[in-house]
């Protein structure tokens, strides 16, 4: 096996792995609620719940880019997500009536345990480590 058929494996090896293992385990939990609530009740809160799905997706894609070694489209997608947790969060607390129901970037992810906040940093931090290598 050459370098660069070795290299995609490489981006999700070690602390990548667990790290895939969240942002899959979040896309499909993000995902699913998004699913119902959309559902069954998009009426009440259309942006939350349209927000949830975005994270959902960007999760997905988060975890498919480093498994398949993208580490530039890994980049976007935690940066996108990063981006998004900070500014859904702040709007959550200076506009709270934009969510009557919370999204997973809510309160910066509180309704999750920080994970959506604390996920991007670390994921940023370990792509940008991983690129210097």
């Amino acid at each position: 096996m050459s370098e660069t058929e070795a290299a995609p494996r490489a981006l999700a090896a070690g602390f990548g792995r667990l790290i895939v293992l969240v942002y899959v385990v979040f896309a499909v939990s993000a995902g699913a609620r998004a699913l119902f609530q959309v559902a069954t009740k998009f009426g009440e809160a259309p942006v939350s719940f349209t927000l949830s799905a975005i994270a959902a997706l960007i999760y997905l894609v988060a975890a498919i880019a480093i498994i398949r070694g993208a580490g530039g489209l890994a980049l976007l997608a935690v940066g996108v997500e990063l981006a998004g947790v900070v500014a859904v969060g702040a709007l959550s607390f200076a506009v709270p009536h934009w969510f009557p129901e919370p999204s997973v970037w809510s309160h910066f992810g509180s309704g999750y345990g920080y994970v959506p906040l604390v996920l991007p940093v670390a994921g940023l931090a370990y792509l940008l480590k991983r690129r210097k290598a």
